[in-house]
C-alpha cells in the first residue's frame, strides 16, 4: 500500500459531520477563479544529471505542468541539506533553479505523520499512534511496515513536525510546502485493495482503529469523563471521532500553516476523497484545514470506479473549500482513453487543474496525451 492508498466509505460516524462546512470555505461561495495550474508528484532520482533534469522539466512544462511536488522528505531521509534528518543528496537545492528556468514552481512534498527515523523510534516510542487493541504503530504498524504513524495530538510531536516545515520554509526559491500523510492510519482501505492484504473491512475493526495513545486517552477522559477504550461502539461516539479529527486539524492550522507562512511559503496537502469519506476513513477533516490549495487523491481504480468518481469528489471538494482544488489522478493503470476521460471529469467537476501521480508513470507518449487534453 503506497502513499496513495485511498478508502472505501461506510458512512457511519461521518454522518455526524455531513453538514459541517470547512473553515476555509465556511459560508462562502465555491472558489470561482478559473486560472489553471497543473501539478505532478515525483520521486526524484538524485543520480540523474542536471542536464537530464533540465530536459525532464522542459518536457513537463511544454506538456502543461506548472508545478512539481518532489518527495523531499520520506519519513526517513531528506533530499535537501537537512540539519534534522539523514541526507541522501542536496537535490532540492540543485533542482529549484533548473525548475524555475523551465517555468515550474517547486513544492516540497514531505511525509507528515509517518516517522521512520531510527533515533526517533528508539528515543520516543511514546510519540507513536496506538490502535484500539493497545498496539503501537512503532512496533506493530497496520498493513505495511512503514506505517509508523505519530500521534497528532501530542505536543512534542507537533513541535517536531513544525520544525521540519520551518526548515523547508527557509529554503530560498521554494514555492511551497506540500503535506502528505497528514492524518491517522487508514481505518478502512478501499475495496480494491482488500484482496491485496487478505482482509475484508465491512466496518472499522480494532487493529485499524487508531488514536488510543495514553496521552490522548487521558486528555479525552479529562474532557468527557470517558476512557475511549471503554466505549462499546467507538464509531458511534461523535465526541471521540471529533477529538481525533480535531487533533489533526489543530496540528495543521496552529502549527504547520504558521510555520510555512513565516517562511513566505504556500502550504498545500494531499488529502483523501471527500472530506465526507476522509473523516471516517482516516480521521481527516480536511475541509477545516486553512491551506492555500488541496490536492485530493481521487484514485478511482482503488475504489473500483471510473471517471465519474473523480468528478463527484472534485465537486464535493470545490463545494467544501474556497481555495483551489487540483484533482489528484492515479494514471498508471489507465488507458489513454480513460486518462483523457479522467482529466476531463476533474475539470468538469470544477477543479482548477489536476495533479498527476506520478512522474514515473508518464512516458513521452503519455505526456503528449496530457498536453492535448489540457490544451483543448
Amino acid at each position: 500500500m503506497k502513499r496513495r492508498d485511498a478508502l472505501k466509505t461506510l458512512g457511519l460516524a461521518a454522518l455526524a459531520f455531513a453538514g459541517t462546512r470547512g473553515v476555509a470555505g465556511a459560508e462562502a461561495p465555491a472558489y470561482e477563479s478559473r486560472a489553471r495550474k497543473n501539478f505532478v508528484w515525483m520521486r526524484p532520482d538524485p543520480k540523474k544529471t542536471a542536464d537530464a533534469w533540465k530536459r525532464e522539466f522542459a518536457l513537463m512544462k511544454a506538456s502543461g505542468i506548472d508545478a512539481i511536488a518532489p518527495e523531499i522528505y520520506n519519513g526517513r531521509s531528506a533530499l535537501y541539506g537537512s540539519r534534522r534528518f539523514p541526507v541522501r543528496a542536496e537535490w532540492l537545492e540543485m533542482a529549484i533553479p533548473l525548475a524555475k528556468d523551465a517555468g515550474l514552481e517547486v513544492h516540497a512534498w514531505m511525509w507528515t505523520m509517518v516517522c521512520l527515523v531510527p533515533e526517533v523510534l528508539a528515543a520516543h516510542p511514546d510519540w507513536y499512534n496506538v490502535n484500539a487493541k493497545g498496539e503501537s504503530a512503532a512496533t506493530k504498524p497496520a498493513y505495511v511496515d512503514y506505517y509508523k504513524f505519530l500521534d497528532p495530538a501530542r505536543p512534542e510531536v507537533r513541535e517536531f513536525i513544525r520544525e521540519t516545515v520551518r526548515e523547508l520554509a527557509a529554503i530560498p526559491g521554494l514555492a511551497g510546502i506540500h503535506l502528505d500523510y497528514i492524518r491517522h492510519p487508514d481505518a478502512i482501505l478501499p475495496s480494491g485493495l482488500w484482496s491485496k492484504y487478505g482482509i475484508v473491512q465491512d466496518k472499522v475493526y480494532p487493529p485499524y482503529d487508531y488514536g488510543y495513545t495514553d496521552y490522548s486517552r487521558a486528555r479525552f477522559k479529562s474532557q468527557t469523563g470517558v476512557d475511549p477504550l471503554t466505549l462499546a461502539d467507538p464509531e458511534a461516539n461523535a465526541a471521540w471521532l471529533k477529538y481525533r479529527l480535531d487533533s489533526v486539524v489543530d496540528l495543521v492550522n496552529d502549527y504547520l500553516v504558521p510555520a510555512a507562512k513565516q517562511g513566505g511559503k504556500t502550504i498545500t496537502a494531499a488529502v483523501f476523497p471527500g472530506p465526507s469519506r476522509a473523516r471516517t476513513m482516516v480521521r481527516q477533516d480536511w475541509g477545516r484545514f486553512k491551506l492555500d490549495a488541496f490536492l485530493p487523491m481521487l484514485y478511482q481504480s482503488f475504489y473500483e470506479a471510473g471517471p465519474e468518481f473523480v468528478k463527484t469528489y472534485t465537486e464535493e471538494a470545490v463545494r467544501t473549500v474556497n481555495v483551489p482544488v487540483y484533482s489528484g489522478l492515479y494514471v498508471e493503470p489507465l488507458s489513454d482513453a480513460d486518462f483523457t476521460r479522467t482529466i476531463r471529469a476533474a475539470l468538469d467537476g470544477g477543479a482548477s487543474g489536476v495533479s498527476i501521480f506520478d512522474a514515473g508513470a508518464m512516458t513521452a507518449a503519455r505526456w503528449n496525451v496530457f498536453a492535448k487534453v489540457i490544451k483543448a
